[in-house]
């Protein structure tokens, strides 16, 4: 009679143990020992799509004087061919964030007095009353002197400190810093105000040391609709007056090259010069993004300015650093700012901006256009 009691009290408690063992745990579980864990899926490749693109735009007669009385019925823009909508149009209103690069290396220490003195000229000229500005130096580092700030004291007064450090001059990589600073300041939209993003850079066009390549730098810069000007900064007269240098080799005939292409890339007379430093800066900028892993050897501070809409000045005959920044702030201050929505073009690849006026005698300056890699590159 008992175990005949005990056999139904068992089969009364499986269902109840059963239920008991699909229940899921309340904790943690400790693994045990020589149990492999388990790990997180792998994440999936984020493209990230362009959904606005600003270009500012300069607009000169033909006497080279701004032209500042167009509207925007004035302008026509067009991405890869395809006509686009400006949704918003503005000229010389959008308030700056502005990244000031400057170079503390020892060979410019003949101008860091120069440079001591140029504060309160960038923040009236180039800042003006609505902007803000962060100051980032560097040598053989690369320094984050001042985070964004409207306070014009402090922006002078970090200049008024400055001094000159190493000898290293890790230029690629500041611009690094300096663009993913910028990406994040809003961007003015149809909807809401926002800040035009630039990067005024004041430094000698060489690099030492650094990690970053330009082409690198200069596709990240159009992605995040970041300007870049340049005031060249140069320790010698005869830096001063030499021309540019042609360092591409001249050992075969004309139209023929005398070493072969990068893997995966076309030679061609441009892409040839890019390597070597020369040819058409223009196309030399398309080239440049295009091909992020090769390096760029000459005029690193002009190919910058003409591959984002900026300009690039070199401090020789009259042509100051006070001159120059003086010039950068008017134009900063007199141009057109453009954006629009990318519509009814290819989402990878290069993209080439086209900005026209429907005036004749004009001549327009905007930034050449912008590489979307895919998602294999």
């Amino acid at each position: 009679m008992t175990r005949k009691l005990t056999l139904l009290l068992l089969l009364a408690l499986l269902p109840a143990a059963s239920t008991l063992h699909g229940q899921a745990a309340t904790g943690p579980l400790t693994p045990q020992p020589g149990t492999p864990i388990q790990q997180a899926p792998p994440q999936t490749k984020i493209v990230t799509q362009v959904s606005l693109v600003n270009t500012p735009v300069t607009v000169r007669d033909a006497r080279g004087q701004m032209v500042d009385t167009l509207d925007a019925k004035d302008f026509q823009i067009t991405d890869n061919g395809v006509p686009q909508k400006i949704t918003h149009f503005d000229l010389g209103g959008d308030p700056l964030s502005l990244v000031f690069l400057v170079e503390t290396s020892a060979r410019i220490a003949p101008l860091v007095p120069q440079l001591n003195k140029v504060g309160i000229l960038l923040t009236e000229t180039v800042m003006g009353p609505g902007g803000e500005a962060a100051v980032v130096g560097f040598n053989d580092s690369v320094d984050k002197l001042q985070d964004f700030t409207s306070n014009h004291d402090d922006v002078e007064k970090v200049f008024a400190k400055l001094k000159n450090s190493t000898s290293g001059s890790k230029l690629y990589d500041a611009m690094a810093v300096g663009v993913e600073m910028l990406s994040g300041r809003p961007l003015p939209t149809a909807e809401t105000p926002g800040r035009r993003r630039v990067m005024l850079v004041l430094s000698e066009a060489t690099d030492v040391g650094s990690e970053t390549k330009l082409g690198a730098v200069l596709r990240q810069a159009q992605l995040s609709n970041v300007t870049i000007y340049s005031v060249g900064l140069s320790t010698t007269m005869a830096e001063l007056k030499a021309p540019p240098k042609d360092t591409t080799p001249h050992v075969t005939p004309p139209g023929t090259f005398g070493r072969p292409p990068f893997p995966g890339s076309v030679q061609t007379p441009d892409s040839d010069a890019a390597l070597y430093g020369g040819g058409d800066l223009m196309a030399l900028a398309v080239w440049a993004v295009q091909h992020v892993k090769n390096k760029i050897t000459d005029h690193a501070l002009e190919l910058a300015a003409t591959a984002t809409g900026g300009e690039h000045i070199a401090t020789f005959k009259n042509h100051s650093i006070e001159n120059a920044i003086d010039e950068i702030g008017g134009e900063l201050h007199s141009q057109y700012s453009l954006s629009y929505s990318p519509t009814g073009t290819n989402a990878t690849g290069y993209h080439e901006i086209k900005v026209t006026v429907d005036k004749e005698g004009m001549k327009v300056r905007a930034r050449p256009g912008y590489y979307v890699a895919s998602p294999e590159s």
